[in-house]
């Protein structure tokens, strides 16, 4: 049977509704030597998971496969575009609009470009994620490599937990939400958010849950989303602080290929440790993303906040700013980033000679390797440099960061 016949006999049995007989018929069609031919086949299958049998995720995964070998495919990216929405990934599935406007597109592309644009309202109305992955860190608490801290009265000794300590640990982050739909262009989004890490020493174990919940409005082409948001968080296993407060986000296309995103929040922190640090933190920060071409992307963004604490000396005020650039190179997506703070305390803690300033400078570098992919997953690995200067030695750091672990192979 020649491939015209087989695309023929694939078909028959989809309409069928033996969608077993296609599948099989389809995948044999997508090992075929011409890109076009299993382009065609991988293709027709996706559509069948995803609106058929109700694989989304099986789906995306054939959909990314195509745009690696042919990532001016603007029909396929917006069929990932629209999986994506579903799926409940907003943010991959602007990108992805994104990308489709930056490749160049037909009259009648653009229109579908804009109905999905128009229809990421349309969401799946539950899902959840999981992420798993190895994390050597140079520095796990973020402490100083000096063996004394500098006071008014002389210097302390500082304890070996007190000072740098490198580690193996598990990285772990999950999250599952709901959606509810109000009105056409309104629902209501709950969110349940944990993250953790753990070590061999677990006195330096890092770990929180989060709960959000709040409305998502749509105006247009304009997004914005409100939401009160609940936390908890532990270090070595104890109760280190619990948050409340509300957050909001702002998005809104800038043409074809950018968008602008403004978030803002305030939080009310009782920590746990020590009431002097109980604070109130106001965040803004606002971002540009947008795609140079299909391939190529990047974004930056700037953001500042005030912690007022009980203690002057605990008060800080901060700002930064912080860059990205994407770009797939077959099917390896790589990411390169690199960050700068400024943050300064109102007044000098009795203790240390000086007022804290800190200056903190960031980069790193990922890459997700889509050809080692097995169900749907794929090895991602990522590599963090992070160096804080600051007036006061107990906030003197560096440290080398590293993540292996497996993510969405879309």
């Amino acid at each position: 049977m020649d491939s015209a016949r087989l695309f023929a006999f694939a078909d028959r049995a989809r309409d069928a509704g033996d969608y077993t007989t296609a599948e099989t018929a389809y995948r044999a069609l997508a090992g075929n030597p011409d890109v076009e031919l299993r382009t065609e086949a991988r293709f027709r299958l996706a559509l069948m998971l995803a609106d058929k049998m109700g694989k989304p995720r099986e789906a995306a995964v054939l959909l990314r496969e195509i745009l690696d070998e042919k990532p001016g495919a603007a029909r396929v990216r917006l069929e990932l575009a629209r999986l994506q929405a579903q799926m409940g990934n907003l943010g991959a599935a602007q990108r992805e609009l994104r990308a489709a406007e930056a490749s160049g597109l037909p009259p009648e592309v653009e229109r579908m470009v804009r109905f999905y644009t128009a229809a990421l309202s349309s969401r799946r109305p539950y899902g959840a994620s999981v992420e798993i992955a190895l994390a050597p860190d140079s520095n796990i608490n973020r402490a100083t490599r000096s063996e004394t801290l500098g006071t008014i009265i002389g210097d302390f000794d500082l304890s070996d937990d007190a000072r740098e300590q490198s580690g193996l640990g598990l990285s772990t982050q999950a999250q599952l939400w709901g959606r509810l739909d109000l009105t056409r262009h309104a629902n209501m989004l709950l969110r349940v958010s944990a993250t953790g890490t753990f070590y061999r020493k677990s006195e330096f174990d890092d770990n929180a849950v989060s709960i959000e919940a709040g409305p998502e409005l749509q105006f247009g082409a304009d997004r914005l989303s409100l939401s009160g948001l609940t936390s908890w968080r532990w270090f070595g296993l104890k109760p280190y602080a619990f948050s409340w407060g509300g957050n909001g986000t702002f998005q809104h296309p800038l043409g074809k290929r950018g968008q602008l995103r403004v978030d803002g929040s305030l939080v009310r922190s009782d920590d746990k440790l020590n009431d002097l640090r109980d604070a109130t933190r106001y965040a803004l920060a606002a971002g540009v993303d947008r795609a140079f071409s299909a391939r190529f992307g990047g974004g930056v963004r700037v953001n500042g906040q005030r912690e007022d604490a009980r203690d002057p000396g605990y008060s800080t005020a901060s700002g930064g700013a912080t860059a990205y650039l994407f770009r797939e190179i077959g099917q390896t997506t790589l990411v390169v980033n690199g960050g700068y703070s400024h943050l300064e305390a109102d007044k000098r803690l009795f203790l240390y000679p000086q007022r804290r300033v800190d200056e903190r400078l960031t980069a790193g570098l990922s890459g997700t390797f889509r050809a080692l992919k097995v169900h749907g997953l794929a090895p991602i690995a990522k590599l963090e440099y992070e160096r804080n200067f600051s007036t006061i030695e107990l906030y003197d750091y560096r440290r080398i960061a590293a993540n292996i672990g497996i993510t969405a192979a879309f």
